[in-house]
Parts: structure tokens; sequence; C-alpha cells
């Protein structure tokens, strides 16, 4: 996945013990779609670890697979931000990270892949503005549906500022027993000024 290799055939294949070929299917989803591959072609690189357990962060060492043609890893636990080395996924045509723990901001560095003409992003906590490029703006809403942080084409949000988006953004997901405190502390403050007011006021009468 990071180096192309003359050697071999076109299509994988292997051998039955006495010498005949046969060649590998699979299924597996690419470009949205749910497909069967008779033939795979070693050209076609792929990777579709959708629909399983895995949680962590996504490792940045993916960005190094520069062969990659489609990523799948939808339907997971996975959390942190998108790497920004996957800029450097120059031939990727597909990317679905939907149904995740994903948060923070898109990369910028998406924005540069000329071929990637299906992206799913949806049902995370991503949040910032969408990257701005002839390629995005070939994508729809349902790309980005579920991250109420995200304003800029396609969505309906617009951005006021970067550090405006962020801020709200994050003041919006801090912990409920955070603002239960402050409520408390603020409660407890105006209880104790008003019983002072009350109590000077009786010795000056």
């Amino acid at each position: 996945m990071t180096t192309r290799s003359d050697n071999g055939t076109l299509v994988m294949e292997n051998q039955y013990y006495h010498g005949q070929p046969y060649v590998f299917t699979t299924t597996t989803t690419y470009k949205g779609n749910y497909i069967t591959i008779s033939k795979i072609l070693r050209t076609l690189v792929l990777i579709d670890i959708s629909d399983n357990g895995f949680y962590g962060t996504i490792p940045e060492a993916i960005g190094d697979l520069v062969l990659l043609h489609g990523l799948n890893m939808s339907r997971n636990a996975l959390g942190g931000s998108i790497p920004a080395q996957f800029g450097n996924l120059k031939n990727l045509e597909s990317l679905d990270l939907s149904s995740n723990e994903i948060y923070g901001e898109i990369p910028q560095e998406l924005a540069s892949l000329n071929f990637l003409s299906t992206l799913n992003l949806s049902y995370n906590m991503l949040f910032g503005r969408i990257p701005e490029s002839s390629q995005f703006s070939t994508f729809s809403n349902s790309s980005f549906l579920g991250n109420t942080g995200l304003c800029g084409y396609p969505m309906p949000n617009q951005c006021r500022n970067d550090t405006q988006t962020s801020m709200t953004y994050a003041n919006s997901e801090k912990n409920p027993t955070d603002v239960l405190l402050f409520i408390f502390t603020a409660l407890g403050f105006g209880i104790c000024f008003s019983i002072t007011v009350i109590v000077e006021c009786g010795r000056k009468s």
C-alpha cells in the first residue's frame, strides 16, 4: 500500500496444488455501495474495517499508504481527530468515517484530495469551518450530518469566525456537572449576600 510493484499478475490469484490458477473474490463497501468483486485488481487498494468495535484514535501512519483508493472505518467507536496526514493520500477516492466519536475540525489538508469523490463524515462530533475547495463543493450536506458544530457550505449555518465557532461548540460540550456546580455556587453566593444585607439592616434598625 506504500509502493507499487511491477511484478506479478494484474489480478490477484493463487494456484491449486496441480498448477491451475484461481482468482480471489471479496465483498466490500466502496463509495457507499455494497459490492462483490469477482476479480480483484492489484491496482485497487482498499481498507474496509467498518462495523467493528474498534476504539482509540485513528493511526497517523495511515497517511503513509499513498496507494490507497478507499478507506472505510465507519460504525466503530473511534475517537480523537482526523489525522492531517490523510492529505498525503492523493489517490484516495472514497473516505467513510461516519458513526464514530471523532471530534475536532476537519483538516484543511483533505481539501487537496482531487480524486476524492465520496466523503462521509456524518454522525461524529466535528466542529468548525468545513474546508473550502472545488472538490469539497461537490459534497452535499449528507456528508456532514449529525455534526452540530460544523458550519459553512453545504451546511445551513454560516460561520461567524473560527474562534467564535470553536468556543461556542466547546462551551456547548462542557460537562453538565460543571454547569450545575457553577449554578449552585452562584446561588450560594446570592443567598449569603442576601442574609448579610438583612442582618446589617436589622442592626441599623
